[in-house]
């Protein structure tokens, strides 16, 4: 067979450092001539495929391509799109094989988290099941480190240090002025059934009673006398309380305190304002002045103070998926695999993606302090060396520069999709 034509896309919530993962797909990609014709990516994820909306990514040049290690954001565009079994919705997979045939597709490489896995085993499938010739890899991501079978994400890295730092300048400023003003700051973190973010926080302290004095996770049941009872010995201990809190904070019948009573098209609740409601829990209950903020996207897009570790991570994970399909490789994904913590060493593994699909790594209960309230020394040592070194843009007139890509679209060869 002649060589073909790979297709990636991104999808779901994008990172600090899922271009980087792009950079390392096109580039190694670019190295393989004779075995991959272009890479043409979705716009928008899976929908690129369906609405056969392709970027020739040839047509960007090596220098755009490596300004991708340094730029924020999904480059080619992310969606949250849910493909549904072949049985339930056969039309979207005959019009992908439609679109595949067309632009003689036989890779597809998929930049996402647990529903993209999902999306990514759906499409290995079609080779079995409707007799078209794909292989379909996995390139992880995903900012709240839940993926299994992997050490870590590529994304959450780089969370990690915004949040622990953000955790220790603020504690700063509101240690200056506790005496007669604010006590308890309250930061709000994504990580809908894992803390692995909020747990990072702890790396903010570096001596005993340093903030974050208190962390919530979706692991520990929320139980709002302790909690309480916890802000005011710290008050009193400390002349202030800083708290970080995971969104999937949840009561012991599995209530989650920030439930919104919305869901997504994957079926996931719809997150968010667990901040002030503690707040108004500390206001209520104990009178003490408070500020709260909600990292939100802000966590997710700090590209300015990236975890070096983090970036080579993601560009190597999208590198080793183009090798994996070049050795012929269908329905697995790249891993990293963690030899030692200090010094730090870590290698790349591959998992099959009926094994990670669906589901979610959740912190082990070694991680997380008797009282359920911070971090033990072993989830420290886990965390460390995944927020190691900077891994600065470059800058121009004070601001980071970053880089926009061309997104040229190859012309269209199949009818309008109709869902």
């Amino acid at each position: 067979m002649s060589k073909r034509n790979l297709f990636y896309a991104q999808s779901g919530g994008v990172t600090p450092v899922i271009n980087a993962s792009a950079a390392g797909v096109i580039r190694t990609a670019r190295a393989h001539p004779e075995r991959i014709g272009k890479v043409l990516a979705g716009q928008n994820g899976i929908l690129g495929a369906l609405q056969e909306q392709l970027i020739d990514t040839s047509r960007e040049s090596r220098r755009a391509i490596d300004g991708l290690m340094s730029t924020p954001g999904g480059a080619f565009g992310s969606c949250r799109y849910k493909l549904k079994s072949l049985d339930e919705n056969r039309h979207e997979y005959e019009r992908l094989i439609d679109v595949f045939r067309a632009h003689n597709i036989g890779y597809f490489l998929y930049n996402g988290g647990g529903d993209s896995a999902d999306t990514c085993l759906k499409v290995s499938q079609i080779s079995a099941q409707m007799g078209y010739p794909i292989q379909a890899i996995h390139v992880p991501k995903t900012i709240d480190n839940d993926l299994p079978l992997t050490d870590n994400c590529p994304g959450f890295g780089s969370v990690a240090k915004y949040v622990a730092i953000s955790t220790r300048e603020a504690a700063l400023d509101i240690e200056s002025m506790c005496a007669t003003s604010t006590k308890v700051f309250i930061l709000e973190v994504m990580g809908r059934h894992a803390g692995w973010i909020a747990g990072a926080s702890a790396l903010a302290a570096s001596e005993r009673g340093d903030a974050p004095h208190i962390i919530l996770l979706p692991e520990i049941a929320f139980d709002q006398e302790r909690f309480l009872s916890k802000v005011s010995q710290c008050v009193d201990r400390h002349g202030y309380c800083v708290v970080v809190a995971s969104e999937g904070t949840s009561t012991a019948d599995g209530r989650l305190l920030s439930d919104q009573g919305e869901r997504d098209v994957f079926g996931h609740a719809q997150l968010g304002g667990l901040a002030p409601l503690l707040a108004g829990m500390v206001k209520e209950q104990l009178g003490y002045k408070h500020h709260w903020a909600v990292a939100d996207y802000l966590q997710r897009a700090a590209r300015h103070i990236a975890s070096q570790t983090d970036v080579d991570q993601a560009f190597a994970l999208g590198e080793a998926a183009v090798t994996l399909a070049i050795d012929g490789a269908n329905a697995v994904m790249p891993t990293i695999e963690r030899l030692s913590s200090r010094p730090y060493r870590w290698r790349i593994g591959t998992a099959p993606l009926h094994r990670v699909a669906n589901r979610e790594k959740k912190m082990p209960r070694r991680f997380i302090t008797k009282d359920g309230f911070g971090i033990t020394a072993a989830g420290k040592a886990y965390f460390e060396p995944l927020i190691a070194g900077e891994a600065y843009p470059d800058y121009q007139k004070g601001m980071p520069r970053y880089t926009r890509l061309k997104k040229v679209l190859v012309p269209k060869r199949c009818d309008p999709w109709s869902e």
